[in-house]
C-alpha cells in the first residue's frame, strides 16, 4: 500500500496548499475527505497539465483581490467594532462572541469580511479584544472588538 498519495488541490485547505497545488497525502485523508469534499483531485500525468491553468486563473484573480484587499485594508486598520452581549453578574459573557457575529458588525459598518479570515482569541468577557483579519495572503489588518453588556 502507498504510504502518500499525489493529489492536485482546487480549493485553498489550511495547513495544505492553495488551488493548482500539487501536495503529496495519506491515502484515507485524500480517498475520505479531499475529493468527496472537493478540495482535491487525483494526480494523474493529463491532470497535470491543467495545473499550470490553475495557476495562471490564480494568479490574475490574486491580482485583482490585491488592490481589494488594499482598499479593505485602508479601512479596516484602526476601526472599533462594539459588540453588545448578554452578561452575567460575574461579568461572563453567556456563550460567547463568534466570528460571525464579528463579521456582521463590520458589514453594519460597510466593511465585507469573510467570517473564516479573522483571527481572534476566544471572548468570553466584557472588555476590549485585539483581532486581525487576513484579507489576502500577503496583506492583513488589525481591528479592536469592543464587547459591551446588552
Amino acid at each position: 500500500m502507498a504510504k502518500e498519495t499525489k493529489v492536485i488541490l482546487r480549493k485553498t485547505v489550511s495547513n495544505l496548499g492553495r488551488p493548482g497545488d500539487v501536495v503529496e497525502v495519506k491515502p484515507g485523508y485524500a480517498r475520505n475527505f479531499l475529493i468527496p469534499e472537493g478540495f482535491a483531485f487525483a494526480w494523474t500525468k493529463k491532470a497535470a497539465s491543467q495545473i499550470e491553468q490553475m495557476k495562471r486563473a490564480r494568479r490574475a484573480k490574486e491580482l485583482a483581490s490585491r488592490e481589494d484587499a488594499v482598499a479593505a485594508k485602508a479601512q479596516l486598520d484602526g476601526t472599533v467594532v462594539e459588540i453588545a452581549a448578554k452578561v452575567s453578574e460575574s461579568g461572563k459573557l453567556f456563550g460567547g462572541v463568534s466570528l460571525d457575529k464579528i463579521a456582521s458588525e463590520l458589514g453594519k459598518k460597510g466593511i465585507a469580511i469573510d467570517a473564516k479570515s479573522i483571527k481572534v482569541d476566544p471572548i468570553k468577557k466584557v472588555g476590549d479584544f485585539a483581532a486581525t483579519a487576513q484579507l489576502h495572503p500577503e496583506i492583513s489588518a488589525q481591528f479592536t472588538i469592543k464587547v459591551v453588556a446588552e
